[in-house]
């Protein structure tokens, strides 16, 4: 008698989303998606830690220990820098960003320059692949918001065009 077909394997594979889990851990990754014909996997992780910007350390205060408060979480930082007016330039994605096209050139932008809306403004790199970010609209470079080779994530503002 000829054995029965099985029923098609269920796409769904725990193990892979457990081994694509520990990558984002091991990696630093905040997501990842895999693509295998109809199969489709994307995993990610919620980051609760919000950017933390450098500013110049605010003066000593001496107070009596009774009289300190603790900080609450909806306080803003009292060092934080005021940002320039105008329209943020976000990144698209998690990854490492360059303000040059290769190593020792000129970077794509600097602040005061006029940009044309899709000029390249800078480039993220991204599981090992380069991506452009072009400007989203004309106008004016009044702030760039990050260094070179910094890692960014996805939404993190990189410059400000008036």
């Amino acid at each position: 008698m000829a054995s029965s077909p099985k029923a098609p394997a269920d796409p769904f594979d725990a193990r892979l989303v457990r081994k694509l889990a520990d990558i984002l851990t091991e990696t630093g990754l905040s997501e990842i998606e895999v693509e295998h014909g109809e199969l489709k996997i994307r995993v990610a992780k919620t980051l609760t830690a919000a950017p933390v910007h450098v500013a110049a350390p605010a003066p000593m205060v001496h107070a009596a220990p009774a009289a300190a408060a603790p900080a609450t979480a909806a306080e803003p930082p009292a060092a934080a820098p005021a940002r320039a007016k105008g329209d943020e330039v976000k990144s698209p994605m998690v990854g490492t960003i360059y303000l040059q096209p290769q190593p020792g050139a000129d970077p794509f932008v600097k602040v005061g320059d006029t940009v044309q809306a899709g000029q390249t403004l800078f480039i993220v790199e991204a599981m090992k692949t380069m991506n452009p970010i072009p400007a989203p609209k004309s106008g004016k470079i009044v702030e760039i918001l990050v260094e070179d080779a910094q890692p960014v994530e996805f939404g993190e503002p990189l410059a400000i065009i008036g």
